[in-house]
């Protein structure tokens, strides 16, 4: 049977439609997993979304993806991926990347590991772990899947752990659902070439903190804009835009709603008009990043459209 984990990922569903003569009459269904709950589940099929009781599933499971990214498409996107979130510390290794952030997020302190290291596997790895030894950090790896199913493997090797899986999901602009009309009492969602001190103090609650190297990751990007929701002159809904990767890419993260200002469809507004700054400065497709378990995130954002384009796993050295 299907778990948390299978939201995000491409599943077939046979499903019991009726009885004849004493027996179960079955239907198939194929598409993307949006939704799980103790009582249904909610697929993305070609024909449009499918809300299935779990009552009438008789079998379910993950099926692989229709086709899967090139080596190519995976490199350039996690590089386009690397501009939008850039760690003040940088070093290289050949093609691979060594960053620091003074722990400060995942990608930003973690060795990206695409491309030729220059040197024998266990040795890259060797060099990794020394890299990060220097900087008075915990190694870690961001290993791109299946891209970077060596690298893990060699990681298993080493006892290695890994923080949840990642979805890196990705949509062609040209394709997005129209907007659906904002009420006419909705505040509106403003764009900003720099972060306000309300709009760092809820990126802060999100991730734990804001220490100096954060403002660098955030703000060290030559096309980004911050998005702001108010409300009785009170924030409540953030989101962040970058352009790289050529300006090929609109990147978004800490797309935020305060608690009290959730389900009001702030966080499709603000992604809106980050698009929207997207496109005007020639973006074609965007990509975001969100944790497989993140039900809530996943579903919203297949609901605007995107797809899984691969995922990944951040490797944590033993301790």
């Amino acid at each position: 049977m299907l778990r948390q984990q299978d939201v995000g990922h491409r599943i077939v569903v046979r499903r019991i439609v009726g009885i004849r003569e004493g027996r179960p009459l079955f239907t198939d269904a194929l598409g993307e997993l949006v939704e799980l709950t103790e009582t249904h589940l909610t697929l993305a099929t070609a024909r449009g979304r499918l809300r299935v009781p779990v009552a009438e599933v008789h079998r379910a499971k993950r099926v692989p993806p229709t086709r899967r990214p090139t080596a190519g498409a995976v490199v350039e996107l996690e590089r386009a991926s690397d501009e939008a979130w850039p760690a003040p510390v940088r070093g290289r290794l050949g093609d691979w990347l060594l960053r620091a952030a003074a722990g400060w997020s995942g990608r930003a302190n973690s060795a990206l590991p695409v491309g030729d290291p220059d040197r024998p596997l266990p040795a890259a790895l060797d060099a990794v772990e020394s890299w990060y030894a220097d900087h008075g950090q915990q190694a870690m790896v961001n290993t791109p899947l299946p891209l970077a199913a060596p690298v893990g493997a060699e990681l298993d090797a080493r006892g290695w752990g890994a923080r949840p899986p990642v979805l890196v999901q990705t949509v062609a602009l040209a394709a997005l659902p129209p907007a659906a009309p904002a009420p006419v009492d909705a505040p509106p969602v403003g764009l900003a070439a720099a972060p306000s001190d309300d709009w760092l103090a809820i990126a802060a609650g999100r991730k734990g903190g804001l220490p100096d190297a954060a403002r660098h990751v955030l703000t060290a990007v030559d096309r980004v804009r911050f998005a702001h929701v108010y409300a009785d002159g009170r924030l409540v809904a953030i989101g962040r835009g970058t352009v790289t990767g050529q300006r090929r890419w609109l990147g978004l993260s800490l797309i935020e709603v305060v608690p009290e200002a959730r389900r009001r469809g702030l966080a499709g507004r603000v992604v809106r008009a980050l698009v929207d700054w997207g496109v005007a400065e020639g973006a074609t497709h965007a990509f975001l990043q969100v944790e497989q378990r993140n039900t809530p995130a996943v579903t919203l954002y297949q609901g605007l459209g995107f797809t899984t384009h691969h995922t990944y796993l951040t490797r944590v050295a033993p301790d």
